[in-house]
């Protein structure tokens, strides 16, 4: 038994959990199907959260700005409650509150670190409050319930999603010789085609750099791709569901990376998702995305044997993921105690935070908000603990996501905000509860001695003689931190 290995591809054992006699028979059984979400609270749908966000925008810029021109404290004033009615600085941290009771509580952490992987797979950076009101729904109406079906499936909806649109600025995107190109041109305004979502969509979400494609393709790519976009209304701006715009499409036959692509029957919008067929099957894709799971959950330096299992599961599917799924859970089996990962923050606090029983996320009860004042400090805290370990989870300052290797996370000032955390959750009587830490040992690593023996002499120093401070000494031990 590798007990390593519940670390390794979930969160670890909680106090209340037997350890499984099938470690990958339990771990398969997760990735099957999506795992319901375990927030006894209310969970915003994302057009909830898409009308907040409408309301927000609408009476900011149409309303506020016109009645304050004068007056810029008074504009400011008004802004701020406008902020807290439309739950502007509340919504973010509901949102990773609703992620860490599924990861600490739900009964299918594997799932849950899939999904993590997902998001961050499918970043949408720190731009325009997307943060505020959208990524969080994204996350869970776009990619959570689409994570048990086909790759290919998974990326059209993403690529089409609000978010994602408004991410990437597609909605800017007028193909020059479509009927609005032409009525822009000959009224001297430019009309073109904005390339970032293109760009993304080769380089970020599927092919990766190592197909070659040119820059070329990436312009015949924006050419298919415009006319998706956040539909504008007078009431509500840009917060419309997505539509594909005709009028703004680029006509004609494209070719990317060799191959043509033109209109079939009535409308030119399935000229995108052939394209999106054609990225997923390619050869480049299934290496990038197998090697990318490796590296995220066995080691920086996959090899070309790690990945060679997830290959030919995706060969024989045609990039079923929950095939994909099982094919690295025994990648991650097999190399548990030979490879190390160094865990990111969140990672590593999900994992504290399951094998010790540590009283978090907050409860409903707490996380209650009234619209109409600053939400309190507890309701925030969720984001500020985020932030404090590096790790603002809804906004990656890149829309390549988080960093997943070492080098970028192991720091001084880092591995000092961990510890900062560790003593927070230890010894904090809203978060801290008595655990007997040898028992946590037993069941969540291989190195049991090891443990047991740093155990003891940490309780010999005065420190760490209160039993619910042991948490601090193991959170912020080797063995937590690399796995």
């Amino acid at each position: 038994m590798k007990l390593d290995f519940f670390r390794k591809i979930g969160f670890g054992l909680a106090p209340d959990e037997n350890v499984p006699s099938d470690p990958i028979a339990w771990a398969v059984r997760q990735v099957e199907t999506p795992a319901k979400l375990t927030w006894p609270g209310h969970i915003p749908s994302e057009q909830e959260l898409l009308d907040h966000r409408a309301e927000f925008v609408y009476q900011d810029r149409r309303i506020l700005r016109e009645k304050f021109k004068n007056n810029r404290n008074a504009y400011d004033d008004a802004k701020t409650q406008l902020r807290y009615k439309t739950g502007e600085r509340y919504f973010p941290s509901l949102e990773t509150v609703i992620r860490h009771h599924a990861a600490v509580k739900g009964k299918a952490p594997v799932f849950e670190r899939l999904w993590h992987f997902w998001c961050n797979h499918f970043a949408i950076s720190e731009k325009d409050m997307l943060d505020r009101w959208n990524t969080g729904g994204y996350q869970r109406e776009t990619i959570r319930p689409n994570l048990c079906g086909s790759f290919t499936d998974l990326v059209k909806k993403v690529t089409v999603s609000w978010t994602m649109i408004h991410h990437l600025d597609n909605t800017e995107s007028v193909g020059p010789n479509s009927k609005w190109g032409k009525n822009r041109r000959k009224k001297g305004k430019p009309a073109t085609v904005n390339e970032n979502h293109a760009r993304e969509l080769l380089e970020l979400h599927t092919v990766s750099p190592a197909a070659g494609y040119t820059q070329q393709d990436v312009i015949n790519l924006a050419y298919i791709m415009a006319g998706w976009e956040n539909r504008w209304s007078k009431k509500r701006e840009e917060c419309n569901p997505v539509q594909f715009n005709d009028k703004k499409h680029e006509p004609g036959t494209h070719k990317v990376m060799g191959k043509g692509y033109k209109q079939r029957g009535i409308s030119s919008e399935t000229k995108l998702f052939d394209v999106v067929e054609d990225l997923c099957a390619h050869p480049c894709t299934r290496r990038f995305i197998s090697w990318k799971l490796v590296r995220h959950f066995v080691t920086d330096e996959p090899t070309d044997a790690m990945i060679a299992p997830l290959i030919k599961a995706w060969e024989e599917t045609d990039g079923d993921l929950p095939s994909v799924y099982k094919a690295l859970i025994k990648v991650v089996y097999e190399h548990t105690g030979s490879e190390q990962k160094f865990l990111n923050p969140e990672t590593w606090l999900l994992q504290c935070i399951r094998i010790s029983g540590t009283n978090w996320p907050p409860s409903p009860e707490v996380m209650a908000y009234d619209f109409k004042s600053k939400p309190s400090q507890p309701a925030r805290q969720p984001s500020i603990i985020m932030r404090e370990l590096g790790h603002n989870l809804l906004a990656p300052s890149q829309p390549n996501g988080w960093p997943d290797t070492e080098a970028e996370w192991l720091s001084p000032e880092l591995l000092i905000r961990r510890l900062a955390a560790s003593s927070k959750f230890a010894n904090d009587p809203k978060y801290s509860v008595f655990v007997d830490y040898h028992k946590v040992a037993e069941k969540n690593f291989d190195a049991l001695d090891d443990v047991n023996y740093f155990l003891h002499k940490a309780k010999n120093v005065d420190f760490y003689s209160n039993p619910k401070r042991m948490g601090q000494a193991l959170f912020s031990s080797k063995w937590m931190l690399k796995v």
